[in-house]
């Protein structure tokens, strides 16, 4: 780490200079136009480059399928706002991957496409996106379907089932903005700034989308389960309606203390939704030794969404864990 003294010229500028080899390395001579930001008790000086659309170019020739797929979302995760996918000849089954990319994508759109070159773009502006508001909207998307799926279950509905399924896509896609989001500001100071939050609050909040994600998951699994169950006991259904709603009142309160502002009342939210977390495991216990009465096969299914319940607690519960880090008095 290099050093600089701060000089007093005019008797009312203080100054300091540059090192040398970084001004050469980014291109600033005499006359250049840097930009400063400050972060709490740091002052980040940022050149001109760091602004305007980055472009990232990907070879396409060797992929195929979900692995082309998963290369598009990368790169868009990665931070480039347009992509240049390249090849000799692009085949029919490349562009339907490239095209089920970009559906599962938000505000990503085909801009050009020829035989050997598919230039798809990002029409979004990152500084216009909240991820505060992502969060809240993944935390409303993932609670209905868990609600939905228990619903499908004890209802025997897989019309519901085969919705709440098709719901998870919804929250891939706004994961996949917090994402791109998140890796922005640690990319590049100016999107931070441009946030209106710190880059350790997009920190939290990448956290808890990460979480939000999984109960999603979660919600899809026990949908595919109740696919292939029948009629559930009725005693079961009580059981595991009384379990959902002490699992709710985990999520809820979490995402609650992870987006209140006061910090006191963040640090009782989350610390009484960590509490109900210990019921919860008690709770699935019960219902466990409930299901031992039920055939075989019933039972293991029936176990695994009680599982499914238990493991989406644990999720708030570790949303509940950052929200307390959020609140916590910081250096």
């Amino acid at each position: 780490m290099e050093t600089r003294k701060v000089q007093l010229t005019g008797g009312s500028t203080y100054t300091v200079s540059l090192p040398k080899e970084w001004a050469r390395q980014n291109g600033v001579e005499a006359g250049s136009t840097l930009s400063f930001l400050q972060d709490g008790h740091n002052l980040l000086v940022t050149t001109d480059s760091v602004e305007g659309r980055s472009t990232g170019e990907l070879d396409v020739s060797d992929l195929d399928g979900e692995q082309l797929t998963r290369s598009v979302m990368t790169m868009y995760v990665s931070g480039f706002d347009v992509i240049e996918l390249t090849a000799d000849g692009i085949t029919p089954e490349q562009r339907q991957a490239i095209r089920t990319a970009t559906q599962n994508l938000i505000g990503v759109e085909v801009l050009e496409e020829t035989t050997d070159r598919v230039i798809i773009q990002d029409l979004l502006d990152s500084s216009e996106l909240s991820v505060m508001n992502a969060v809240e909207r993944m935390h409303l998307i993932a609670d209905s379907m868990l609600g939905d799926a228990l619903l499908a279950l004890t209802e025997d509905d897989d019309s519901m089932a085969q919705d709440v399924i098709s719901r998870d896509d919804e929250v891939d896609r706004l994961w996949l903005v917090v994402s791109r989001i998140f890796r922005g500001t640690l990319r590049s100071p100016v999107d931070a700034a441009s946030l209106g939050i710190t880059r350790e609050d997009c920190f939290d909040f990448h956290s808890a989308a990460r979480q939000l994600e999984r109960i999603a998951d979660h919600a899809t699994k026990i949908s595919n389960l109740a696919l292939k169950l029948d009629t559930v006991p009725e005693p079961v259904c009580e059981a595991l309606a009384d379990l959902h709603e002490a699992v709710t009142a985990v999520i809820y309160g979490s995402v609650d203390a992870l987006l209140e502002s006061d910090r006191e009342r963040s640090t009782r939210l989350a610390n009484e939704s960590r509490s109900r977390v210990i019921d919860i495991d008690e709770h699935a216990r019960e219902i466990d030794q409930l299901l031992r009465q039920l055939d075989p096969h019933e039972a293991q299914s029936l176990g695994l969404i009680v599982d499914s319940l238990s493991r989406s607690a644990d999720y708030g519960g570790n949303i509940a864990e950052t929200a307390l880090q959020k609140a916590a008095p910081r250096p």
